[in-house]
Protein backbone atom coordinates (compact mmCIF):
# COMPACT_ATOMS: atom_id res chain seq x y z
CA UNK A 1 0.00 0.00 0.00
CA UNK A 2 2.72 2.48 0.98
CA UNK A 3 4.87 1.49 -2.00
CA UNK A 4 1.98 2.07 -4.42
CA UNK A 5 1.30 5.50 -2.89
CA UNK A 6 5.02 6.37 -3.01
CA UNK A 7 5.20 5.41 -6.70
CA UNK A 8 2.06 7.40 -7.45
CA UNK A 9 3.45 10.49 -5.73
CA UNK A 10 6.78 10.10 -7.55
CA UNK A 11 4.97 9.96 -10.91
CA UNK A 12 2.98 13.09 -10.10
CA UNK A 13 6.07 14.90 -8.86
CA UNK A 14 7.92 14.16 -12.10
CA UNK A 15 4.91 15.08 -14.23
CA UNK A 16 4.40 18.44 -12.60
CA UNK A 17 8.05 19.36 -12.58
CA UNK A 18 8.00 18.70 -16.32
CA UNK A 19 4.87 20.78 -16.90
CA UNK A 20 5.83 23.78 -14.77
CA UNK A 21 7.09 26.69 -16.83
CA UNK A 22 10.17 28.44 -15.41
CA UNK A 23 9.26 31.73 -13.80
CA UNK A 24 5.57 30.88 -13.72
CA UNK A 25 3.70 29.05 -11.03
CA UNK A 26 5.33 26.24 -9.10
CA UNK A 27 3.60 23.02 -8.14
CA UNK A 28 4.75 21.86 -4.70
CA UNK A 29 4.04 18.18 -3.92
CA UNK A 30 3.89 18.30 -0.13
CA UNK A 31 6.36 15.88 1.41
CA UNK A 32 8.10 15.16 -1.90
CA UNK A 33 8.25 11.49 -2.91
CA UNK A 34 6.72 10.30 0.36
CA UNK A 35 3.73 12.62 0.12
CA UNK A 36 1.62 13.64 3.11
CA UNK A 37 2.84 11.06 5.59
CA UNK A 38 4.00 11.15 9.22
CA UNK A 39 7.35 9.67 8.15
CA UNK A 40 8.00 12.29 5.46
CA UNK A 41 9.01 15.07 7.91
CA UNK A 42 6.86 17.84 6.47
CA UNK A 43 8.73 20.48 8.51
CA UNK A 44 12.08 19.65 6.88
CA UNK A 45 10.47 19.41 3.45
CA UNK A 46 8.99 22.91 3.71
CA UNK A 47 12.03 24.59 5.29
CA UNK A 48 13.59 27.07 2.89
CA UNK A 49 10.87 26.68 0.22
CA UNK A 50 9.42 29.78 -1.36
CA UNK A 51 5.66 29.75 -1.84
CA UNK A 52 4.38 32.54 -4.08
CA UNK A 53 1.00 33.78 -5.19
CA UNK A 54 -0.05 31.66 -8.17
CA UNK A 55 1.74 28.51 -6.96
CA UNK A 56 -0.18 25.35 -6.10
CA UNK A 57 0.42 22.86 -3.36
CA UNK A 58 -0.46 19.22 -3.90
CA UNK A 59 -1.41 16.92 -1.06
CA UNK A 60 -1.09 13.20 -1.92
CA UNK A 61 -2.12 10.91 0.92
CA UNK A 62 -3.85 7.69 1.83
CA UNK A 63 -7.09 7.78 3.77
CA UNK A 64 -5.29 5.94 6.59
CA UNK A 65 -3.54 9.27 7.32
CA UNK A 66 -6.91 10.97 7.71
CA UNK A 67 -8.22 13.95 5.85
CA UNK A 68 -6.51 17.33 5.62
CA UNK A 69 -7.99 20.41 7.23
CA UNK A 70 -7.11 24.04 6.77
CA UNK A 71 -7.06 25.93 10.05
CA UNK A 72 -7.80 29.56 10.80
CA UNK A 73 -5.03 30.50 13.20
CA UNK A 74 -1.50 29.83 14.36
CA UNK A 75 -2.88 28.98 17.81
CA UNK A 76 -5.07 26.18 16.39
CA UNK A 77 -2.18 24.99 14.22
CA UNK A 78 0.32 24.79 17.07
CA UNK A 79 -2.17 23.07 19.40
CA UNK A 80 -3.40 20.70 16.65
CA UNK A 81 -6.94 21.85 17.42
CA UNK A 82 -8.69 20.61 14.28
CA UNK A 83 -12.23 21.11 15.56
CA UNK A 84 -12.79 24.55 14.00
CA UNK A 85 -11.36 24.17 10.49
CA UNK A 86 -12.00 26.48 7.52
CA UNK A 87 -11.92 23.76 4.86
CA UNK A 88 -11.52 19.98 4.67
CA UNK A 89 -9.78 18.13 1.84
CA UNK A 90 -10.85 14.53 1.31
CA UNK A 91 -9.88 13.33 -2.18
CA UNK A 92 -6.50 11.67 -1.52
CA UNK A 93 -4.91 14.07 -3.99
CA UNK A 94 -5.90 17.66 -3.39
CA UNK A 95 -4.65 20.69 -5.29
CA UNK A 96 -4.68 23.92 -3.32
CA UNK A 97 -4.07 27.13 -5.26
CA UNK A 98 -2.20 29.86 -3.41
CA UNK A 99 -4.17 32.87 -4.61
CA UNK A 100 -3.23 35.49 -2.04
CA UNK A 101 -0.40 36.58 0.23
CA UNK A 102 -0.35 35.51 3.86
CA UNK A 103 0.04 32.45 6.05
CA UNK A 104 -2.08 29.33 5.60
CA UNK A 105 -2.21 26.43 8.04
CA UNK A 106 -2.88 22.79 7.11
CA UNK A 107 -3.03 19.75 9.40
CA UNK A 108 -4.12 16.13 9.50
CA UNK A 109 -7.72 15.79 10.63
CA UNK A 110 -6.43 13.27 13.18
CA UNK A 111 -5.02 15.24 16.15
CA UNK A 112 -2.57 12.44 17.01
CA UNK A 113 -1.08 12.56 13.49
CA UNK A 114 -0.92 16.36 13.64
CA UNK A 115 0.96 16.17 16.94
CA UNK A 116 3.45 13.77 15.30
CA UNK A 117 4.27 16.48 12.73
CA UNK A 118 1.67 15.94 10.01
CA UNK A 119 0.99 19.64 9.57
CA UNK A 120 2.18 22.42 7.30
CA UNK A 121 2.19 26.20 7.48
CA UNK A 122 2.75 28.05 4.23
CA UNK A 123 3.92 31.67 4.04
CA UNK A 124 2.65 32.84 0.65
CA UNK A 125 4.70 35.71 -0.78
CA UNK A 126 3.99 38.06 -3.67
CA UNK A 127 5.27 37.18 -7.12
CA UNK A 128 8.85 38.33 -7.71
CA UNK A 129 7.75 41.10 -10.08
CA UNK A 130 5.22 42.31 -7.47
CA UNK A 131 8.00 42.42 -4.87
CA UNK A 132 10.22 44.47 -7.21
CA UNK A 133 7.40 46.96 -7.76
CA UNK A 134 6.77 47.23 -4.01
CA UNK A 135 10.47 47.88 -3.39
CA UNK A 136 10.51 50.61 -6.07
CA UNK A 137 7.45 52.28 -4.50
CA UNK A 138 9.06 52.14 -1.05
CA UNK A 139 12.28 53.63 -2.43
CA UNK A 140 10.33 56.42 -4.15
CA UNK A 141 8.56 57.28 -0.88
CA UNK A 142 11.84 57.47 1.07
CA UNK A 143 13.99 59.20 -1.56
CA UNK A 144 11.40 61.02 -3.65
CA UNK A 145 13.11 59.67 -6.79
CA UNK A 146 11.36 57.26 -9.10
CA UNK A 147 13.50 54.47 -10.48
CA UNK A 148 13.03 53.43 -14.07
CA UNK A 149 14.42 50.89 -16.49
CA UNK A 150 17.30 52.01 -18.70
CA UNK A 151 15.24 51.43 -21.84
CA UNK A 152 14.54 54.47 -23.97
CA UNK A 153 11.29 54.91 -25.89
CA UNK A 154 13.05 53.86 -29.09
CA UNK A 155 14.17 50.60 -27.45
CA UNK A 156 10.78 49.68 -25.99
CA UNK A 157 9.84 47.58 -29.02
CA UNK A 158 12.92 45.44 -28.46
CA UNK A 159 12.30 44.96 -24.74
CA UNK A 160 11.08 41.51 -23.79
CA UNK A 161 7.42 41.23 -22.81
CA UNK A 162 6.56 41.29 -19.13
CA UNK A 163 5.46 37.87 -17.89
CA UNK A 164 1.77 37.58 -17.21
CA UNK A 165 0.53 36.80 -13.72
CA UNK A 166 -1.99 34.38 -15.18
CA UNK A 167 -1.36 30.66 -15.53
CA UNK A 168 0.64 29.56 -18.55
CA UNK A 169 -1.22 27.70 -21.28
CA UNK A 170 -1.47 23.96 -20.87
CA UNK A 171 1.12 21.98 -22.75
CA UNK A 172 0.63 18.56 -24.32
CA UNK A 173 2.23 17.02 -21.20
CA UNK A 174 -0.23 18.94 -19.00
CA UNK A 175 -3.18 17.58 -20.96
CA UNK A 176 -1.76 14.08 -20.74
CA UNK A 177 -1.22 14.43 -17.00
CA UNK A 178 -4.72 15.80 -16.42
CA UNK A 179 -6.19 13.00 -18.51
CA UNK A 180 -4.25 10.22 -16.79
CA UNK A 181 -4.67 11.63 -13.26
CA UNK A 182 -8.31 10.59 -12.65
CA UNK A 183 -7.73 7.13 -14.11
CA UNK A 184 -4.61 6.61 -11.98
CA UNK A 185 -6.42 7.76 -8.85
CA UNK A 186 -9.28 5.41 -9.58
CA UNK A 187 -6.93 2.46 -10.03
CA UNK A 188 -4.84 3.32 -6.97
CA UNK A 189 -8.00 3.49 -4.85
CA UNK A 190 -8.94 -0.07 -5.80
CA UNK A 191 -5.39 -1.41 -5.62
CA UNK A 192 -4.65 0.09 -2.21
Amino acid sequence: MAAAMKNLVAVFTAAFVATTVAGAQTHHVVGGDRGWDVDSNIGSWSAGRKFRVGDKIWFAYSMAQGKIVELQSKKEYEACDVSNFIRMYTDGIDIVPLNGEGIRYFASSKPESCKKGLKLHVQVEAQAQDQDQAQKKAQMKTTGVETTNDVSDGDSAAAPPTPSASSPPLTAMSYLTLTVLPFTLYLSYWII
